[in-house]
């Protein structure tokens, strides 16, 4: 099952994407330029059997902070 969280980095809020048992090796997707982790939507599901799945949204993508210039 995917699940949705924010953490806070030095004030901003960064979304990311978790799957897969909290005890499985940890494995963390990152996407390419421009693009979020909605990229992952159908591969995550696929390898949480196997890993802890992580996709994060960098800063000023997808659900992350967009923080003016």
């Amino acid at each position: 099952m995917n699940t949705f969280h924010h953490a806070n980095i030095d004030g901003h809020k960064i979304f990311y994407r978790e799957a897969g048992a909290n005890s499985a090796p940890v494995i963390v997707l990152l996407h390419g330029f421009p693009s979020s982790s909605h990229m992952f939507r159908d591969l995550i599901p696929k390898l949480a059997d196997i890993f802890h799945v992580i996709a994060p949204d960098y800063l000023g993508f997808g659900y992350s902070d967009q923080p003016g210039a």
